[in-house]
């Protein structure tokens, strides 16, 4: 009985796939992995999951079904983390300002709205 080298993708792994898992991640994804579709036919080595994509903080961002090689998948310990921002500088109070007087409000426009004409349409 031959013995599949590759590794297993189980529920709950997080994968960051890149062009070595396949040709379609010219840009690398994060993915974290919801099950393996085994009841879909493949050619030997490659496999159907069912995954969420992370975004840079980590949530999950779409839902989507990927094909690929998951001996060229990298297993990730956790999620990336997010790039650092740096400290905001602290909140003052908002100096207080002398209340502007009270501006009257505009006549309404009657001729703002027109009255649609209803009738026939004349065509060609």
């Amino acid at each position: 009985m031959p013995i599949d080298p590759s590794p297993q993708v189980r529920s709950g792994d997080l994968l960051h796939l890149t062009r070595a898992a396949s040709p379609q991640f010219a840009r690398p994804i994060t993915v974290r992995v919801i099950r393996a579709l085994t009841d879909r036919h493949t050619y030997h080595g490659w496999l159907w999951i069912d995954a969420y994509q992370l975004g840079p903080n980590g949530d999950a961002i779409a839902r989507r079904e990927l094909y690929l090689m998951p001996a060229g998948a990298q297993w990730l310990a956790s999620p990336p983390a997010a790039p650092s921002r740096a400290a905001a500088p602290p909140r003052t109070a908002a100096l207080s300002r002398p209340a502007a007087p009270p501006q009257p409000a505009a006549p309404p426009r009657r001729d703002a709205r027109r009255p649609v004409r209803c009738g026939p349409v004349r065509v060609g």
